[in-house]
């Protein structure tokens, strides 16, 4: 581990660069990315070179060669040109490699960094076991290989080779340099690594069992209140769509998917035309993430939207789902496709105002669908019936932010009995 950046002469800050640039190609970015990095880093090691600061004033430091860029310390959303997004990203992996000895990338391309043959050995033992013992699901897998991806090079820059070296405080030092993430991201990382820890031990490849030593952090179901839309809002959405365009034609049906019927993502984009059964107006499919079958009715609304762009705006291939990129290849969406740049762009267009807290992908959409029948009566039976949900404890959630409801059952204190 580094010493903070305040502290560093300049010979040694020169060879943390050295470090972190290693580190990044390690990491599979790109030369021209680097080349970034390495122009502006060593232009902060000549201004680090002239300026006075304390022990320990690592942050005031960076933010001094920040606002010598002409960064202030909270710039707004959409003032910031290109270049300073630049420096301020680059600043942030150098200062985080000589906090942590490592740069975590932000969720993506982990299947570029290429680990050392015994851990990529146990890892795909451990995949093997998960996928013929546990029956996790290709998407479960997804995540968790790329949560393990990143631990285990987490470990090849804390100079460990096998998993016969781990220590307990590995694991302190790895929750540490993730503490940029969301706590809830977080919850399922270290339950990720609980997992291959007791892998490791039931394997009796580590002598002890390490996952107690892994921190628990406890999420409540109702931290976070599901996202929900105005009537107004999705009617402006939808009519933000081009529809004469193959790509409109495309967008305006799994939009409406998603606001009338409440598809998961996943189930939207692995869609397939035998799934839609015409003479009896239904959708029928199993549920890509629970597995369980589910059957809705297809409303004139969302059935005509289907063949207007099944007929006039998807591509002749031999491929079976039923939304295809429009850009070559025309294939379909890859599994870690959220569609958030779809409900992005129209939402944009729209001049769409959201909460920035909330959620504002097409999640949010189904969350609009399970409270407007909220609000209408609907029972919680039907509507965990229509979202597919396997237990009510999931369709209840909806209940606390159907507001409107909750003020017409509240009491009238005028009618109480007074003592």
């Amino acid at each position: 581990m580094h010493p903070p950046l305040a502290s560093l002469s300049p010979p040694t800050l020169a060879c943390v660069i050295q470090d972190a640039l290693a580190h990044l190609q390690a990491l599979g970015y790109s030369a021209k990315y680097m080349r970034r990095c390495r122009s502006i880093w060593t232009a902060f090691a000549r201004f680090a070179a002239d300026e006075t600061l304390g022990e320990g004033d690592a942050v005031a430091l960076v933010s001094r060669f920040l606002a010598s860029r002409g960064l202030p310390p909270t710039p707004s959303p959409g003032t910031l040109s290109s270049h300073q997004r630049m420096i301020q990203a680059v600043m942030r992996v150098l200062t985080e490699f000589a906090l942590h000895g490592c740069y975590q990338r932000r969720c993506r391309v982990t299947q570029q960094i290429t680990l050392p043959a015994p851990f990529h050995d146990v890892l795909q033992s451990y995949a093997d076991f998960c996928t013929t013992q546990l029956r996790c699901s290709r998407g479960t897998m997804r995540m968790r290989m790329r949560n393990l991806t990143r631990w285990l090079h987490f470990l090849t820059t804390q100079h460990v080779q096998t998993v016969q070296d781990l220590h307990a405080t590995h694991l302190s030092a790895f929750v540490r340099s993730q503490l940029h993430l969301q706590p809830r991201t977080v919850a399922v990382l270290l339950s990720d690594l609980r997992s291959f820890l007791r892998f490791l031990c039931l394997q009796g490849l580590v002598p002890a069992d390490l996952s107690v030593h892994v921190p628990t952090v406890r999420i409540p179901r109702d931290a976070r209140l599901p996202a929900v839309w105005r009537p107004e809002d999705v009617e402006a959405l939808l009519a933000a769509v081009d529809r004469s365009s193959p790509k409109g034609k495309r967008d305006y049906a799994m939009l409406l998917l998603a606001c009338r019927l409440g598809l998961r993502v996943s189930d939207i984009r692995t869609l397939r035309l035998e799934h839609l059964h015409w003479h009896v107006a239904e959708l029928r499919l199993t549920q890509t993430k629970t597995r369980v079958p589910l059957t809705l009715p297809l409303s004139e609304e969302v059935g005509q939207a289907l063949i207007d762009y099944l007929r006039h705006g998807r591509p002749r291939t031999h491929y079976r789902e039923v939304f295809l990129r429009v850009n070559a290849p025309l294939e379909p969406f890859g599994a870690d496709d959220n569609l958030y740049h779809i409900i992005t762009f129209y939402r944009r267009r729209a001049q769409i105002a959201l909460p920035s807290e909330g959620q504002q992908g097409m999640h949010a959409l189904r969350h609009t669908v399970a409270t407007r029948l909220l609000a209408t009566g609907t029972p919680l039976e039907t509507i965990a019936a229509i979202l597919g949900h396997r237990s009510l404890a999931s369709t209840q959630l909806y209940t606390k932010v159907d507001i409107e409801t909750l003020r017409h059952a509240a009491l009238d204190v005028e009618d109480l009995p007074h003592a």
